[in-house]
């Protein structure tokens, strides 16, 4: 995969740098976007990598989590990728906030049209993860999320595990195979055969033997609107329990599912990648 990488733009804070860069994509066959912190050029060793939720992009994270002053002092920069392809105008890309363009749901679609853009799952694990070895001289990396994201994470971590030192999440959509919303994503990039859905749900991962030898650190806020009818985090916890995988859930008090969350507590997943990652 040749790289394309070019520099849109750089912001200085908390010593070192934060840039937004943009590239063709092998996987994708579109420009993509992905934004990182650097806290010393030259200097990192290793990476963590966030995924976004629905709608967002790759802005809201670098913008919204103050993710920089945790890493200030470190060797590890973070990258956000973008959460789905742009400009690709295909039929019913554009119709709704939960499928399609900021919609990814990090998986790699089979559907006519979709399957040959919406492929991002290896966009992640491959290309992203080939452009931080090539560019930024990478060797160890780690993954989280939020929501969509948090999805998205879950699965990498299970299915990637000698890839990511650590998995976390944020509010993650932990049983998308029984969620409405996913379901209507879910059926327009796999099709009906819902046994094809299970190996991007990490509730279905779990109880199919996708296990990791570390524990898995997801926080949910209790006031968080999506809660029983999209997250269903109380399934995950019910597998990890089953197939015996070491899982850390955190329910949060009186917090939603904004970036009003995912800051007040990114610190603690920071220091629990670090950790994975020394």
């Amino acid at each position: 995969m040749p790289s394309s990488l070019k520099l849109i733009k750089k912001h200085k804070n908390f010593g070192g740098y934060t840039c937004y860069y943009q590239h063709d994509s092998f996987f994708t066959n579109t420009k993509m976007n992905f934004s990182c912190f650097i806290p010393e050029e030259g200097k990192v060793e290793s990476c963590l990598l966030y995924l976004s939720g629905l709608t967002c992009t790759e802005e809201n994270f670098i913008t919204k989590a103050g993710v920089q002053q945790h890493l200030a002092k470190s060797k590890t920069m973070v990258i956000a990728p973008d959460t789905s392809p742009r400009g690709t105008n295909l039929p019913g890309e554009h119709d709704s906030y939960d499928f399609g363009s900021g919609a990814g749901f990090y998986l790699n679609a089979t559907t006519p049209g979709y399957k040959d853009h919406y492929q991002m799952y290896d966009y992640v694990t491959k290309e992203i993860i080939e452009i931080a070895q090539k560019e930024f001289h990478i060797k160890k990396f780690s993954i989280m999320g939020h929501s969509m994201g948090g999805h998205g994470a879950l699965i990498m971590g299970l299915r990637e595990k000698n890839l990511f030192k650590s998995v976390s999440a944020f509010a993650p959509i932990s049983n998308p195979t029984q969620s409405a919303s996913a379901q209507k994503a879910f059926s327009s990039y796999l099709g009906n055969d819902r046994g094809s859905w299970k190996i991007y749900d990490a509730t279905e991962l779990l109880l199919a033997g996708y296990q990791r030898d570390d524990t898995i650190l997801i926080s949910q806020g209790t006031e968080d609107e999506f809660l029983e009818k999209s997250l269903m985090p109380n399934n995950i916890e019910n597998a990890a329990k089953k197939m015996k995988q070491q899982l850390e859930l955190q329910y949060c008090k009186g917090y939603d599912h904004s970036y009003f969350f995912v800051s007040t507590f990114i610190k603690e997943h920071v220091l629990f990648h670090l950790k994975a990652l020394v």
